[in-house]
C-alpha cells in the first residue's frame, strides 16, 4: 500500500464541526518531514454529505481522516478492514491504488500508543466515562491492553449497554452505572465524555486511579487534568490520542513512518498559536 511519492496527492480530515481540528497541522508536518509535496485540507462535512463528497473524489486523492458524525455511516462506502469492523465504527478512508476504497480505524492503536508513551502496557481494570462514539474504540483499546474489567459512567445508562455486548465479544466484562454511582479503584480512568461533562466528577475521578486519560484538548486543561495533576497522577490527553492515530493515518497514506515527536510538535505549536 505505497503511494507514488512523485506526485502530489490529496488528502483531508472531514466531519462537522471541523475548524477545530488539528489534523491538518499533523500531516502537513508529517509531508514537510517525509519531503511530500501533499495537500491536506478540513472540509466541513455532515453526514448526509460524506458518500457525495467521497463519489466526487477523483484520482489525486489519496485519504480522507474523518471525524464525527462521519465515522459510522463511512462503513459502507469501501471494504471495511477487521478492526473498523469489530469497533463499528472508521476513522480513516484510503483511495487504493488500484481504485478501491479501504475503511480503517486508527483510533484503537492510537490510545494504545499514548497511553503506553506514560508507560502504561498492560491492565486489569479501567473507569470509562461516557458511552459515546469513541467509547466503543476506547473498549477494544482496553481489551488490547488486556483489561479484564471496565465500568462505564453514562449518563444515560441505557446508550452504554451496545458496550457490554461489545466487551462480552472481547472477553471483557463491562458493568454500566449511572453518572452519580461511586467510581471503583482502577488501573486507569478514560474520560470520552463531551466537554464539561466530566467537571462535577473530576476530583473523586482523578482519586480512583493512578492514570487519567481526557480525550479533549482544547480548552485546556480540563477540571479533570487539573484534578489529576493535583493527584499526583500521569495525565494523557486529546493530542497524545490525535497523534497515536495520526501516525497510523499517515502510513496508511503515504507508506512511509514520520517520528512521532514531529507531530506532536506541530500540534503544541497549532494550539499555542490558537490556528489549528
Amino acid at each position: 500500500m505505497t503511494a507514488d511519492p512523485g506526485r502530489g496527492r490529496r488528502c483531508a480530515v472531514l466531519g462537522s464541526p471541523i475548524a477545530h481540528s488539528l489534523s491538518p497541522a499533523l500531516h502537513r508536518a508529517a509531508y514537510a518531514e517525509l519531503g511530500l509535496d501533499w495537500e491536506y485540507g478540513r472540509f466541513e462535512v455532515p453526514e448526509d454529505g460524506l458518500a457525495p463528497f467521497v463519489a466526487g473524489c477523483d484520482g489525486s486523492w489519496r485519504g480522507l481522516s474523518l471525524t464525527m458524525p462521519l465515522k459510522v455511516v463511512a462503513l459502507g462506502l469501501g471494504r471495511v478492514e477487521p478492526l473498523a469492523a469489530r469497533v463499528g465504527a472508521a476513522n480513516t478512508l484510503v483511495f487504493e491504488d488500484d481504485g478501491s476504497r479501504t475503511l480503517h480505524n486508527t483510533d484503537v492503536p492510537g490510545l494504545v500508543w499514548a497511553l503506553g508513551e506514560v508507560g502504561v502496557t498492560a491492565l486489569e481494570r479501567a473507569t470509562l466515562l461516557g458511552a459515546g462514539a469513541t467509547a466503543r474504540s476506547t473498549v477494544v483499546s482496553l481489551s488490547g491492553l488486556g483489561a479484564r474489567e471496565v465500568t462505564v459512567l453514562a449518563r444515560t445508562p441505557a446508550r452504554a449497554e451496545p458496550l457490554v455486548t461489545l466487551g462480552a465479544s472481547l472477553g471483557l466484562s463491562v458493568v454500566v452505572l449511572g453518572w452519580d454511582a461511586p467510581l471503583p479503584p482502577a488501573d486507569v480512568l478514560l474520560n470520552t465524555a463531551v466537554a464539561g461533562a466530566a467537571d462535577a466528577v473530576a476530583v473523586r475521578a482523578a482519586a480512583s486511579a493512578p492514570v487519567v486519560f481526557d480525550a479533549l484538548y482544547d480548552p485546556w486543561p480540563t477540571a479533570l487534568a487539573v484534578a489529576a495533576e493535583a493527584a499526583g497522577c500521569r495525565v494523557v490527553n486529546g493530542l497524545d490520542l490525535l497523534v497515536g492515530q495520526a501516525l497510523v493515518q499517515v502510513e496508511l497514506m503515504t507508506g512511509r513512518t514520520v517520528p512521532a515527536a514531529t507531530l506532536m510538535a506541530a500540534g503544541r505549536a497549532a494550539l499555542a498559536a490558537g490556528q489549528p
